[in-house]
């Protein structure tokens, strides 16, 4: 759907203030009907990025290379593209349903065709109660969920969402969490930024890691945990025992962490004595142990 090779982005202000370099030979790819995060800390350089995929502003070097299938000039290809940037302007005296219109209209959609698509989209964000209210009465969570509304109203196949969880409490993420996957299914590709590694790792099948505005990692969130999987080993022992630092699980359950030297020998004591072993796997981590604790 994308593919993104040696973007170096370098701000400069003027003579006197030293040039900043936001982004170095950062190259990466989307593919088609992927689910993609793109991770990184504030100020890492995803937003930069975003917006010279979007044209908004220029590289210094390197090109954005969209797929064929968007078409082969900006007008079609970008017809085909839902953006929700990091900080939206709602127009706060329009309603949620004139402020949908508008959005409609500017995608060349006819008011059937807005009218269809608001109809199918706002019960499932979660929104159709409030559209005939002012968009000034609106929460954060709502403000997002329309925002995120409006980028999907003109049936895109591209959809580039930037910090879309940011700001929103525990139930409001976990909501456009869902909404994010839903889209998701629809058969549309999904590039999102964050800062918040447990959002990728949740419903991410690919990352896209960026530090201090260079590529880290790129691929497959999956590959990414199994190629750093610890030498330590899990051991689940039913009911409660007080064993090498064992701690008790819900469920009446004993978990024990031990190396791969010992742990055949631990194993076989454990069966010997008649305990119950009812688990056994090799200590994963997250990806924040992985990309926060020099692990990649």
């Amino acid at each position: 759907m994308l593919k993104v090779e040696g973007l170096t982005k370098v701000f400069k202000s003027d003579i006197l203030t030293q040039s900043f370099m936001a982004l170095k030979e950062v190259s990466f790819e989307i593919p088609t009907g992927s689910m993609v995060g793109f991770l990184g800390a504030n100020g890492a350089g995803k937003t930069t990025s975003l917006k010279i995929v979007m044209d908004f502003i220029r590289a210094t070097s390197g090109r954005v290379i969209f797929d064929p299938i968007l078409g082969h000039n900006k007008e079609d290809i970008f017809r085909k593209i839902g953006y929700l940037p990091e900080r939206p302007y709602f127009y706060p005296h329009l309603k949620g349903e004139e402020f949908l219109y508008l959005l409609g209209q500017l995608s060349d959609l006819s008011k059937d065709e807005i009218l269809k698509n608001m109809n199918y989209w706002a019960p499932r964000f979660k929104i159709d109660h409030a559209l005939k209210r002012e968009l000034k009465t609106y929460s954060k969570g709502m403000l997002q969920r329309i925002g995120f509304l409006s980028c999907v109203l003109h049936n895109p196949d591209f959809i580039i969402l930037d910090e879309p969880l940011s700001g929103l409490d525990p139930i409001g993420r976990k909501e456009l969490k869902d909404v994010i996957v839903d889209v998701y299914k629809e058969g549309k590709t999904v590039f999102f930024s964050t800062h918040i590694v447990s959002d990728v790792e949740e419903i991410c099948d690919r990352v896209i890691f960026l530090q201090l505005g260079e590529l880290k990692y790129s691929g497959g969130v999956k590959e990414l945990i199994e190629n750093n999987l610890e030498g330590n080993f899990i051991i689940k022992i039913q009911g409660h025992h007080e064993i090498l630092g064992g701690k008790v699980l819900p469920g009446d359950v004993t978990e024990v962490e031990c190396s791969h030297h010992v742990k055949d020998q631990l194993i076989n004591d454990l069966i010997n004595s008649g305990k119950k072993l009812v688990g056994l796997e090799q200590r994963r981590l997250s990806l924040e142990e992985i990309f926060y604790r020099g692990k990649s």
